[in-house]
């Protein structure tokens, strides 16, 4: 029963951190109302190639990746959330 517990949690945890990415990160994208699945296929999933120096962490994309210009937005707008944050 505890192993299921905690399932929920995570699941619920999972879906409250998406609706705040979407809110905060995604505003004024064409993902702003989209379903959790479709972020997840067409933001998080992506063929990249990640370099890791001491410091900085470098990620290479494909240059036929469609959402490439929604990615740099959402990637500003979770950066300028770590300077100012919300409310």
């Amino acid at each position: 029963m505890s192993a299921n517990q905690l399932r929920l949690y995570f699941s619920s945890f999972a879906y409250v951190l998406m609706q705040a990415f979407r809110q905060f990160v995604l505003k004024g994208t064409q993902f702003e109302k989209a379903q959790c699945s479709t972020i997840r296929v067409k933001l998080f999933k992506i063929a990249a190639t990640v370099r890791i120096t001491a410091r900085r962490v470098w990620l290479s994309m494909p240059d036929n990746y469609p959402w490439q210009r929604t990615f740099d937005v959402a990637a500003r707008n979770l950066s300028m959330l770590a300077v100012c944050p919300p409310g």
